[in-house]
């Protein structure tokens, strides 16, 4: 064994992780990895894309996930192949792989996380040579550089003046340097350099969707006037609580909804911490948590008394469901077993009307009617015929519906996108232009280097024709 060999073996065994920390940078610089890494994200993202996904509010509330899980069920329990009931097992199984919430669950964010940092291990692995590709200058080249048969190489068959060639080419943005018979012009010199940004906006989007996946939270409130509810899970600290004081939405002449907005108030802790009227394109931003206007639809304000004549609800009912095409909503009555399942329809002759199906559970599980009454605007219903209660549709109102965000990412993506943008625009728009003028006392020699956006054939023709003498101007050398 030789004294080399020996020094490298005791080398290895004094550095037991260089091996490793060398394996694991090839395989982070390795093409086949990153490829590897996308189609697994793009495979992660189709899953996302055809399988329902958990809203973000149910990944951290455990009753709203069961209920999700619950409704998921139902609508793939029947799922069969070939006579044999598939779809239970099939929802559990995309429950335990986190396919029902991808882009929140730990693997998904782990695989944005580590082609983050192929991203980051790559970029390094290659600045050192793309830096000596833009810093390195070489002015004086070998004659056979400018052979003719070379693609973009001309020749001009009279002698031109050297600082005639360095004013033409400063005119054409070209930084020049002379050494003895060579002028050299250079263009955009260390754009090339801005493929390092356009990384860095890569790396910084990554880096939003994991955070944003992982810390991120989204859901949706629906709220009639003067009604409350909390933005997170009851018993979160300093939970925000959201209220209804008011919601337009006003009319043209035609009918239309000419907009429509909600004044929300939000308190925290009991005390009001913000309030504004808000419209689709103007939010309220309060506690890193953006309220968003999204939608609205019609409610029913409804008064209910039990059989003792005691008032036991109140106020609307969101309409915010349909059934067989018809807004639909429901309300437990306070104090009952019965649900109340109201449709809103219209007459023959175009007049609201409202219907009132009171249900119970059976003993099977089963749901039973016990009652169907319609009623009118302002109209109250006979107590015999509701099931003791008696029920008065008091007027017509609406519900906003909000979307409440907490992106921790936003800032983090608008600095990617401007990052990715300006990169790309910096690389394809302002490409490198490199050209060698060669003097001699009854000839001149041209020789251009372009990046591969460039045509380098008419720019070629450019600067020959700025090159050349003109008619009634005189020689380039004079």
């Amino acid at each position: 064994m030789t004294s080399t060999s020996l020094v490298q073996r005791s080398a290895r065994l004094s550095d037991p992780f260089g091996e490793i920390g060398l394996a694991a940078w090839r395989l982070l610089t390795s093409v086949r990895f990153a490829v590897i890494q996308i189609i697994a994200i793009a495979i992660a993202g189709v899953f996302g894309t055809l399988l329902p996904q958990m809203p973000a509010s149910a990944v951290q509330d455990p009753s709203q996930y069961a209920q999700q899980i619950q409704m998921i069920q139902a609508q793939y329990g029947g799922l069969q192949v070939a006579g044999i009931t598939i779809g239970p097992a099939l929802v559990d199984v995309f429950d335990r792989l986190g396919l029902l919430h991808v882009f929140s669950v730990w693997w998904f964010t782990t695989l944005l996380a580590l082609l983050a940092v192929s991203i980051v291990v790559c970029t390094l692995d290659r600045t050192p040579k793309l830096w000596r590709q833009v810093s390195e200058v070489r002015v004086r080249q070998a004659p056979g550089f400018f052979d003719p048969r070379l693609p973009h190489r001309a020749a001009i068959a009279s002698p031109l003046d050297a600082d005639a060639v360095a004013a033409a080419l400063r005119r054409r943005h070209f930084v020049v340097r002379r050494e003895q018979d060579i002028v050299y012009g250079d263009r955009n010199q260390y754009f090339r350099l801005a493929t390092l940004i356009t990384h860095a906006g890569l790396v910084a989007f990554l880096l939003a969707a994991a955070i944003t996946g992982t810390f991120g939270y989204q859901t949706v409130l629906v709220l009639g006037d003067g009604q409350t509810a909390p933005v997170q899970p009851v018993g979160t600290p300093g939970n925000l609580i959201i209220k209804n004081v008011q919601f337009e939405a006003p009319t043209r002449a035609n009918g239309t909804f000419a907009d429509f907005w909600t004044n929300v108030a939000v308190y925290q802790d009991g005390r009001k911490i913000a309030q504004k009227t808000i419209h689709v394109n103007d939010p309220l931003t309060v506690d890193g948590f953006v309220i968003h206007q999204n939608t609205f639809g019609p409610a029913a304000n409804l008064e209910i008394h039990d059989r003792t004549g005691r008032l036991v609800w109140t106020g609307p009912v969101l309409l915010a469901g349909t059934l067989v095409g018809l807004p639909q909503g429901f309300l437990t009555i306070p104090g009952s077993s019965t649900g109340l399942l109201v449709v809103l329809d219209g007459t023959p002759a175009g007049a609201p009307r409202l219907t009132l199906q009171g249900l119970v559970a059976g003993a099977s599980g089963s749901t039973q009617t016990t009652f169907m009454q319609s009623l009118s605007p302002g109209q109250t219903s006979d107590p015999a015929s509701t099931g003791g209660y008696t029920i008065s549709w008091t007027a017509t109102s609406a519900f906003s519906g909000l979307v409440v965000r907490r992106d921790p990412g936003q800032m983090l993506i608008w600095i990617a996108f401007i990052l990715m943008v300006g990169g790309t625009v910096l690389t394809f728009y302002f490409p490198r232009r490199r050209v060698w003028v060669r003097l001699f006392p009854d000839r001149t020699q041209v020789a251009m280097l372009t990046d591969r956006y460039v045509d380098a054939p008419r720019e070629l023709r450019e600067v020959l024709q700025d090159l050349r003498p003109r008619p009634g101007r005189g020689s380039a050398g004079a």
